[in-house]
C-alpha cells in the first residue's frame, strides 16, 4: 500500500474543517458575496505530514504563509478569504496566488470562515457587542481630548512683516512679498503602532465584558439553521441608562487591544466630552451594507468610507472605526481559538478512531492517526495594513473634536 496520496487530505484536515463548519456553519455565510469553507484541500504525505496545530489569521499574506510554513501548520484558518472569485491560472507572479501554491507544496490547507463567523450568535458581532457593554471600574475614568496648545515660534516660523508706515530705500524690500507662514521641520514621529493581537487580560485591564445593563437584538436576521436561533449580522444595543461617549471609548480601546488610536467622528457643533449615547449600532469589518438605515446614537465597526461617516454625522450620529481588521482580530485570541480547541480535541479523536477502523494502516498512517497533540495558536504575523503614527516633540496638538 501507498503511504502517499494525492486524493485526500491528512485525517487531522478533516478534523479540523469538521469543527470549524460545527462551530461557524457555512450556511450562515451571506452567500452573495463571500466565499467561505475550505478554499485550498492540500494532499497528504504521511512520510513528512505537518504537526497537529491549527493558525488562526484574519489575513493570509506572504509573512503569514511564511509562519505557517515554518511552524509546519497542518491548517491555517484565515478569517478572510483568500480566494474570493475563480482562477483563470495559478502563477507565482501573482502574490497571493504563490502563498496558495507555496502552501499547498507543504501540505498546508486553508479554511475561511469569514461572515459565518460575523453572524454566529457568540460570534464576532456579540464580542464587539460585549465590549461596548463592559464595564471599567467604577467611577469609569474620564476622558477628555487634548486642548490645543498656543503656536509658538518653535513651531510655526513667520517672516516679519514691515510696520505700515516704515519707509524703506531698497526696491528689494519694497517688492518682497509676505512669506506663508511655515512649519518647523524639527518633528519626530513613531513608528507605527498595532493593537496587540493576545486576548485581553480582564485581570489587568479590569474590563468585565457585557455587565452593563443593556436589550441586544440582531440587525439582520438569519432563520433556519438548526441551532443556531438568534443569528444574523450586526447587533442593536439599547442601554437601560445612558452612557457617556468617553465611557465607550475606554471601552472599546480596552476590549480591542489598546490601540495607540481610532477615527471618531461627532457631529459639528458637539463637544465629545458632552456626548451621551443610548443605542449602538455594531458591525464588524466594513459595516455599511448592515449599518445603513439603522438609528443608533452611535456606529461602532471597522470601517465606513468617507461620505458613509459624513451621512452619518449629518443626521446627528456618532461614528468609531478601528481600520477594518482591527474590529475582527481580537476575537481570534479571545474567543475562537479557546472554542476551536475545545471542540477539534473531541473532533480528532473521533477522526482518529474512523480513520484506524477503517482501513490496514502503514507504519506512517499508524503514527499519524496515534498522535493525540492539538494545538491552535494565532498568528504573530498577521496585522492590519494600518498602524497609527504619533507626531512627538511638537508643541501642534491639532484641533480637538468639536
Amino acid at each position: 500500500m501507498s503511504t502517499y496520496t494525492t486524493d485526500r487530505a491528512s485525517p487531522f484536515t478533516r478534523a479540523v474543517v469538521s469543527s470549524m463548519r460545527g462551530l461557524y456553519p457555512e450556511a450562515l455565510a451571506d452567500q452573495s458575496f463571500d466565499n467561505t469553507g475550505l478554499l485550498l484541500e492540500a494532499p497528504f504525505d504521511p512520510i513528512r505530514r505537518q504537526m497537529n496545530s491549527v493558525l488562526l489569521t484574519i489575513d493570509l499574506t506572504k509573512a503569514v504563509a511564511d509562519e505557517a510554513i515554518e511552524r509546519k501548520d497542518c491548517v491555517v484558518v484565515a478569517y478572510h478569504p483568500i480566494i474570493f472569485r475563480g482562477f483563470k491560472s495559478l502563477t507565482l507572479s501573482d502574490c497571493q496566488q504563490q502563498s496558495i501554491l507555496r502552501l499547498a507544496l507543504e501540505g498546508i490547507s486553508v479554511y475561511s470562515p469569514h461572515t459565518a463567523v460575523d453572524a454566529a450568535p457568540g460570534g464576532l458581532a456579540d464580542w464587539l457587542a460585549d465590549i461596548v457593554t463592559g464595564h471599567l471600574p467604577n467611577p469609569e475614568p474620564a476622558t477628555h481630548t487634548a486642548q490645543p496648545q498656543d503656536t509658538s515660534p518653535e513651531t510655526i516660523q513667520e517672516d516679519p512683516q514691515p510696520e505700515p508706515n516704515a519707509s524703506s530705500d531698497s526696491p528689494a524690500e519694497v517688492k518682497k512679498k509676505p512669506q506663508r507662514p511655515r512649519m518647523s521641520m524639527r518633528r519626530t514621529y513613531s513608528k507605527p503602532t498595532y493593537p496587540s493581537h493576545r486576548p485581553v487580560d480582564t485581570s489587568k485591564t479590569d474590563l468585565d465584558p457585557s455587565s452593563v445593563d443593556h436589550t441586544r437584538s440582531v440587525i439582520s436576521p438569519i432563520t433556519g439553521v438548526e441551532g443556531f436561533e438568534g443569528a444574523g449580522f450586526g447587533r442593536l444595543i439599547t442601554f437601560k441608562e445612558s452612557q457617556p461617549l468617553t465611557h465607550l471609548v475606554e471601552r472599546i480601546a480596552h476590549g480591542v487591544g489598546s490601540p495607540k488610536g481610532f477615527p471618531l467622528a461627532i457631529p459639528q457643533g458637539k463637544q465629545v466630552e458632552d456626548i451621551q449615547i443610548r443605542t449602538v449600532g455594531v458591525s464588524a469589518g466594513s459595516g455599511h451594507s448592515v449599518l445603513k438605515g439603522v438609528e443608533a446614537d452611535l456606529l461602532f465597526t471597522g470601517e465606513l468610507s468617507h461620505h458613509e461617516a459624513l451621512a452619518a454625522t449629518e443626521k446627528g450620529q456618532c461614528v468609531i472605526t478601528l481600520f477594518h481588521s482591527n474590529s475582527e482580530r481580537g476575537f481570534l485570541s479571545s474567543v475562537m481559538k479557546e472554542k476551536l480547541t475545545g471542540v477539534l480535541k473531541e473532533e480528532w479523536e473521533r477522526v482518529r478512531n474512523e480513520v484506524a477502523e477503517a482501513q490496514e494502516l502503514t507504519p506512517e498512517w499508524e503514527d499519524a492517526v496515534k498522535d493525540e497533540d492539538v494545538l491552535v495558536e494565532c498568528s504573530e504575523r498577521d496585522r492590519d495594513p494600518f498602524g497609527v503614527v504619533i507626531l512627538q516633540s511638537s508643541k501642534q496638538e491639532g484641533k480637538p473634536l468639536s
